[in-house]
């Protein structure tokens, strides 16, 4: 089934227009015709299905014929993340959009390689890949990509979490279910909001994870190995998901 992006105030009649994007894509590379059925995604929990009405080579209109809401998840994630190298980067945000996050904040941290000269079109063209990482796997929620910042910047947010992780190799080992456990015996329901903290190729330096400590960051193991960032990145998505879930 073939998947395409609209914004919610562009799907609210029974007939809607593609992004000229989608509609070059659907005419010249899918090369669809009238009849062919897909599914358009909101990025705001809306799923609609319907069929191509007419195919032109910028222009694809389509009928709709059922819709779909998806209930937001019980707990979302924030990924705030280093920035890395552009392939390792796009790569993780991909994961990140597959295995659910809610947002994804980019950090200038001081051992990146990469230093984003121009912080809107980077933002740009990650929500770019976000959205079709979200077509792709089928995701209905859009994962919002921020402009990159400093980390002290990103600190003087004073960003609220019920729990803020950090994946650190250099502080003693502590597994991510004793930080979940104590967090459920102290405040008897699992945590809503969760943001995790991932470094660059070169990891945070030792005042960034000393000022992350200072915000209330509790450091957390993902194994003995040094990870690379996009691995990291896949990995503790992955282990909160199921701390967040599991029964």
């Amino acid at each position: 089934m073939h998947r395409f992006f609209l914004p919610p105030h562009l799907t609210t009649g029974d007939r809607v227009q593609l992004s000229e994007t989608d509609a070059l894509h659907a005419a010249r590379v899918l090369r669809l015709q009238p009849g062919d059925p897909v599914v358009i995604l909101d990025g705001a929990g809306g799923e609609l299905g319907g069929v191509v009405e007419s195919c032109g080579r910028r222009e694809v209109s389509v009928t709709i014929q059922q819709r779909r809401r998806h209930p937001r998840r019980t707990a979302e994630i924030t990924l705030i993340q280093a920035v890395a190298k552009t392939k390792a980067m796009d790569g993780l945000l991909q994961k990140a959009v597959e295995l659910g996050v809610a947002r994804a904040v980019p950090l200038m941290a001081a051992h990146c390689v990469s230093q984003p000269d121009a912080p809107g079109d980077k933002q740009a063209k990650w929500q770019t890949l976000a959205i079709e990482a979200a077509k792709q796997c089928g995701n209905p929620w859009l994962t919002k990509i921020e402009e990159p910042l400093t980390p002290a910047h990103w600190l003087q947010r004073r960003e609220s979490f019920d729990l803020l992780l950090i994946g650190s190799l250099i502080d003693p080992p502590q597994h991510p279910r004793a930080v979940f456990d104590a967090f459920v015996a102290q405040h008897g329901r699992k945590p809503v909001s969760v943001g995790i903290l991932v470094g660059p190729e070169g990891d945070f330096s030792a005042a960034e994870y000393a000022a992350f400590r200072a915000a209330g960051a509790q450091s957390i193991t993902l194994g003995p190995l040094v990870l690379r960032v996009e691995t990291a990145v896949a990995a503790f998505v992955a282990v909160v998901q199921h701390e967040l879930t599991a029964g």
